[in-house]
């Protein structure tokens, strides 16, 4: 069986638009769908079965949701559910082991009932091993660039952009084909996106003097950039790639770049810290002030 694209859902408007988002990301993919709910999230002593019946009922009716909402917007996926039991972040880093992509809402609703409650959300970006894309609940999915029902794929062009976050001095394969791929299945144009910042003079090494000018220094990250991508624009010859370097903080380029995108893809470098696995800062801030879903890619 396929790896499938994996959602979980816990019947906020976030998880519900999760669903949408990962059906059709799922029928671009032409993998099944697998709609996850996760409950018992702080199991104390004393529950007996009555709790759990509970539990169960309400999953069930919270699934039986989101499917409803997924065959009213994707009625051709290939579609089955579970209920897991455990704590959230664990219970859905279990649940995305395998899976081709996994998909999460972007805020849930409280510690009771919500599946992505800040710090579950974050905790399931930093330590899964699979991509993962967080959706917000008010992101406007459409379907023009999903395969014909006929098989064939569709003529009709997406017109929202898929972004890539690339950092010329610390790129990643995983990251800029996973962008591409995307992009590809879209039939989208691919905005690779690098900030940088000028060396002020205090920044100079000694003996350096500071002769390029800052439109010199555009264009030599620009042809950075452009020979990062070739290999991946001759892997992907029918994907459109524009180039854009930015001046300034990497964060406030990608919110700006994002504005109106269909995806954001940013990496996430996997280290062990000692506090424990974390996002990066720009993954972090992205996470909170990008409007469209974003697609985080672990690395190593």
């Amino acid at each position: 069986m396929l790896s499938p694209v994996v959602v979980g859902v816990d019947g906020s408007a976030e998880s519900l638009a999760a669903a949408v988002w990962a059906a059709r990301e799922a029928a671009r993919r032409e993998r099944p769908l697998r709609l996850v709910y996760a409950w018992n999230w702080h199991p104390r002593q004393g529950e007996g079965e009555s709790v759990n019946a509970a539990q169960r009922h309400l999953a069930r009716r919270v699934l039986r949701q989101a499917e409803k909402r997924v065959r009213a917007a994707c009625p051709d996926v290939r579609l089955y559910d579970e209920q897991v039991e455990g704590p959230a972040t664990a219970a859905m880093l279990a649940a995305g082991e395998g899976a081709d992509l996994l998909v999460l809402g972007s805020r849930g609703l409280s510690a009771l009932t919500g599946l992505l409650v800040g710090s579950v959300a974050l905790g399931v970006v930093a330590r899964a091993m699979r991509p993962v894309v967080l959706v917000r609940a008010d992101e406007k999915s459409t379907d023009e660039d999903l395969p014909a029902h006929d098989g064939t794929a569709s003529t009709r062009t997406a017109h929202r952009d898929v972004v890539l976050g690339v950092d010329v001095g610390d790129s990643c394969d995983d990251v800029i084909e996973f962008a591409f791929r995307a992009a590809q299945l879209r039939h989208a144009r691919l905005r690779a996106v690098h900030a940088w910042h000028a060396l002020s003079a205090l920044g100079l090494g000694p003996g350096e003097v500071g002769l390029v000018g800052d439109h010199q220094r555009a264009d030599e990250w620009l042809g950075f950039l452009s020979a990062l991508l070739q290999p991946w624009r001759d892997k992907y010859p029918d994907v459109e790639v524009l180039e854009q370097v930015v001046e300034g903080r990497p964060t406030d380029a990608l919110v700006g770049a994002a504005s109106g995108a269909s995806l954001l893809v940013v990496g996430h470098r996997l280290t062990e810290r000692l506090v424990g696995p974390r996002t990066g800062p720009v993954t972090h801030e992205v996470i909170h002030r990008v409007g469209c879903p974003v697609a985080v890619v672990p690395h190593t």
